[in-house]
């Protein structure tokens, strides 16, 4: 259906608005931002929740209609995962699409299904997910099955759904996320004002410079690796711990900072810090919000992303707009992602790991070069453009839909 005959109506699923600040949660919060500019579109805004459902108000920006009709979560996930009832339209009122945007799309009576798979490590390395995250394979086929269409992060993701979930690949559509900005620099962790005096410019090719960084950001007391995301398997922070002991060594004012929520990698994490030489250096500080990520983004000396598997991989991006140099392995779609614009090593390699960390440290041509090409690759991504392409893919699903 498209409102009033002109615009077509999208309800997305931001659901991962609430709670801890996920990547899908970023995905979700920047693509409201970016799609409610779209003059061709009414965007409305659900969660599927029963008490937290009004949450979502407070991170939906204007412009986006908040369904805030209570879907209580359990029954409704049961009763979708044996069948097609209810339709998620006798929640939301009519649409022309609904878009799921963390792997499952709800059942809908007439509107074009659209959903967000973010990647395939369900798939791949079912051993590093949860009993939650294993059952995304089954919900997506049967999405498929039903006509659903998919939107992915990265050209990777797209082939993978289409090679190993059998999608059409008319029904796959890889439109890449843009890159949110950093917030304004405010107040650090220890309470401290930031003093921008005192830090130099983001990514100094100058070492000595770059090396003092952060000593300011977050209260550390000294130039920093940072690696951000949830303490997690695919995220093989043990391969970090290891690279960082061997540079250590040699570096006795470095330290390694790992912000992120727990997940089901933190006793395989504890492990590796525990057999660390260097484990007095390794500050773990939890969950972070959007302020205190900026901060200590600006101020690290290296950011550090060892992945085994990603779909994407929004933090290197928003390290490089903050004009720090990055290292990542060369897992899944992160070739594609960063280009040449980061130092890149073989998954699990920790002599590899170690080495480009400590040229990174100290080699200022080699530093200079990843800040300048890191700075325009992320340029490159625009919430704009993600939304231009999302839009375009509502229009085929809705139209595929209406010429049933």
């Amino acid at each position: 259906m498209r409102e009033s005959d002109s615009r077509l109506a999208v309800a997305l699923d931001a659901t991962p608005l609430l709670g801890f600040r996920t990547g899908v949660g970023v995905f979700c919060q920047w693509a409201l931002d970016s799609l409610r500019r779209r003059d061709e579109l009414a965007v409305s805004a659900f969660a599927i929740s029963w008490r937290r459902r009004r949450g979502i108000s407070d991170h939906v920006p204007p412009g986006v209609r908040v369904i805030d009709t209570p879907m209580p979560a359990r029954p409704l996930h049961r009763a979708w995962s044996m069948g097609g009832v209810p339709p998620i339209e006798w929640f939301t009122g009519r649409q022309a699409v609904v878009h799921g945007t963390n792997f499952v799309v709800p059942p809908t009576r007439r509107a074009a299904r659209v959903m967000t798979v973010h990647d395939l490590t369900s798939v791949r390395f079912p051993e590093l997910c949860d009993d939650y995250t294993r059952r995304f394979p089954r919900l997506v086929r049967r999405a498929l099955d039903e006509g659903a269409w998919v939107h992915t992060p990265s050209e990777f993701v797209a082939a993978e759904v289409v090679d190993l979930l059998g999608a059409p690949p008319e029904r796959v559509r890889a439109v890449h996320h843009g890159v949110p900005p950093l917030e304004v620099p405010g107040a650090l962790a220890a309470g401290t004002p930031a003093a921008e005096s005192d830090a130099p410019e983001p990514g100094a090719s100058d070492s000595g410079a770059a090396k003092a960084g952060a000593r300011r950001g977050a209260g550390v007391p000294g130039p920093y690796v940072l690696a951000i995301g949830t303490i997690e398997p695919r995220k093989d922070l043990p391969t970090l711990v290891r690279a960082f002991d061997l540079v250590a060594a040699e570096e006795p004012e470095l330290r390694l900072v790992v912000a992120g929520a727990d997940g089901w990698g933190v006793p395989a994490y504890e492990e590796a810090v525990g057999a660390s030489a260097h484990a007095g250096r390794i500050l773990r500080l939890g969950y972070v919000d959007s302020r205190l990520r900026s901060d200590l983004l600006r101020h690290a000396s290296l950011y550090a992303y060892p992945s085994l598997y990603e779909g994407f991989g929004l933090p290197p991006l928003e390290a490089m707009l903050a004009g720090v140099p990055v290292l990542t392995t060369d897992a899944g779609a992160l070739p594609e992602v960063v280009g040449d614009a980061a130092a890149m090593v073989p998954v699990g390699d920790v002599g590899a790991m170690a080495a480009a960390m400590r040229r990174l440290l100290t080699d200022d041509s080699a530093r200079a070069a990843l800040v300048a090409a890191g700075r325009a690759r992320a340029a490159s991504y625009r919430w704009e453009d993600s939304a231009a392409g999302l839009s375009a893919l509502y229009a085929d699903a809705a139209a595929e839909r209406g010429s049933r």
